[in-house]
């Protein structure tokens, strides 16, 4: 008899349904852009009206002083004209995103310096920011958001992607004499109080158009290449290496720590209109690049100790404060619970791409910035590496158990769009794994919708989009490759085809 039951048992073990190979139920596929990288370099609108000259970016860019060290620091002299003019053409391109590739929806920037060109500072309150902001800024955005509805695209809106209006951040001023500048963005506490009132402001704005908004792109990419570690790999204003010793950079992680905290409380207060119908008025996040550290040499106890703290400095004080309210200060592996912080989260966005091999700095000679910080920044190497989405997206879920919208994903690497399908597919198939495990994931989107203005890079080697965009034609046309219409197949089925699964398989955990 008992071998009868255990018989049974086994059987039933063994013929339990597979897991539904459909991405949940309102699971949003998309693509994500910024404002700075792909409003500029309009066909036919004349520039004074299509660019933005009010960003720290675009002052670093262009900057007479800054082209003339250009090759020095790693710019490349590209003026934001080439980009790829969506300020204009934002119409075909939101049609193509829902038409061909058959999207559901669009991550896309606010630009701070687009809504208020000059100060705010000593303004308050709605009417009186409404007075003094830019009409020709508020109408782009309400135009953008119509068109999004007419189409039936879902917005997901960045309130900050890296750029803050010069009135508030001279970039340049700063890496040419940063102990003398005075507009020190990031660095002044007003800049807290500041991007709070512009949220607010968006929010009250914008509420009846956008239900999903997100604070911050990727903090640590303002914290690192702008105070920190710039290189011409990467470079973010005012780009001074090891400010202030590494002690500025901790200032302006726990002020971006900070405005999180109250650019969530502001949107919350002020967005009081239910976009979507779901009978909540906002959703806000944050968006957060994930990267998991490995050792160089596991049996290293150096590289292991550099990979375990580069995990903890990385991956996790940041959200520990703005998740659970455990604010590390001193970035020495002590948290002090912040109930000003705490719960400010109703969904985290990450950023993926690659994950960070790294060995141990040998010495006791570490930076300002953090204590824990051992790693040898000459051993630091990037790899391709699909299943860093799942282990990401675990870690986040079971530690900090909100929901997840992967906010980016893509090659993150150079070249005309090679390898987008095969990762497209292999980050599908391991993000799909985690949700078969129980992660909450509620969207994916790739990085990037059509080829744009990368940062410090300009028009250069970094063509990620769906689309190619030509900065040699004045027209941008734009062309689509092989990758959209393998993610339409997605898209439209709401799984990953067995064909692409076959020739793309990503094997077992």
């Amino acid at each position: 008899m008992r071998r009868w039951t255990l018989a049974l048992a086994l059987a039933a073990a063994c013929s339990s349904p597979k897991p539904d190979p459909h991405f949940p139920p309102g699971f949003l596929f998309g693509a994500a852009i910024a404002g700075f990288q792909v409003d500029m370099g309009c066909p036919t609108i004349p520039a004074e009206k299509c660019d933005d000259p009010n960003s720290d970016w675009y002052q670093f860019v262009t900057d007479p002083r800054m082209l003339a060290i250009k090759d020095q620091i790693g710019l490349s002299g590209d003026p934001p004209s080439d980009g790829p003019g969506f300020f204009e053409l934002y119409p075909q391109d939101l049609a193509r995103a829902k038409n061909d590739a058959k999207l559901d929806a669009v991550r896309l920037s606010i630009e701070w310096s687009r809504i208020f060109p000059t100060s705010t500072v000593g303004v308050n309150g709605y009417d009186a920011l409404k007075a003094i902001a830019s009409k020709d800024g508020i109408a782009y955005y309400h135009h953008i958001f119509a068109t999004m509805k007419e189409l039936g695209l879902t917005p997901l809106v960045t309130l900050n992607h890296y750029t803050l209006p010069t009135w508030i951040d001279d970039g340049v001023g700063c890496h040419l004499d940063f102990n003398h500048c005075t507009k020190r963005g990031w660095l002044d506490p007003q800049t807290v109080t500041e991007i709070a009132k512009y949220a607010g402001f968006c929010a009250q704005e914008f509420g009846g158009e956008v239900d999903l908004w997100a604070t911050e792109n990727e903090p640590l990419a303002v914290v690192i290449p702008g105070y920190l570690a710039p290189s011409p790999e990467r470079l973010n204003p005012p780009a001074v290496w090891l400010a202030g010793g590494g002690t500025d950079a901790k200032i302006v992680m726990m002020h971006m720590i900070q405005a999180h905290a109250a650019m969530y409380d502001a949107v919350k207060q002020r967005d009081r209109q239910d976009a979507d119908g779901d009978g909540i008025d906002s959703r806000v996040g944050l968006v957060y690049n994930m990267e998991p550290l490995y050792p160089k040499d596991p049996t290293n106890p150096d590289d292991v100790s550099a990979a375990k703290n580069g995990n903890y400095l990385y991956n996790q004080i940041y959200l520990d404060a703005t998740i659970q309210g455990q604010l590390d200060e001193n970035l020495d592996g002590h948290e002090v619970y912040h109930p000003e912080l705490a719960n400010r989260m109703d969904f985290l966005g990450i950023n993926y791409y690659s994950r960070t091999v790294v060995a141990g700095l040998h010495g006791p000679d570490v930076p300002k910035f953090s204590p824990l910080l051992n790693i040898d920044p000459l051993s630091i190497q990037e790899e391709a590496y699909p299943r860093g989405i799942y282990e990401m997206v675990k870690f986040a879920s079971d530690r900090y158990h909100v929901p997840i919208i992967i906010t980016e994903n893509g090659t993150g690497a150079s070249g005309d769009g090679e390898n987008q399908v095969p990762c497209l597919v292999q980050h599908l198939e391991w993000l799909k794994r985690s949700i078969d495990e129980g992660a909450d994931v509620r969207g994916y989107f790739w990085w990037t919708l059509m080829d744009n203005y990368e940062w410090n890079h300009g028009m250069g080697p970094y063509k990620m989009g769906l689309w190619a965009v030509s900065k040699l034609d004045p027209a941008k046309p734009r062309t689509p490759r092989p990758i959209v219409g393998v993610y339409a197949r997605i898209t439209t089925s709401r799984e990953i085809p067995s064909d692409l699964a076959a020739q793309f398989p990503i094997g077992n955990p």
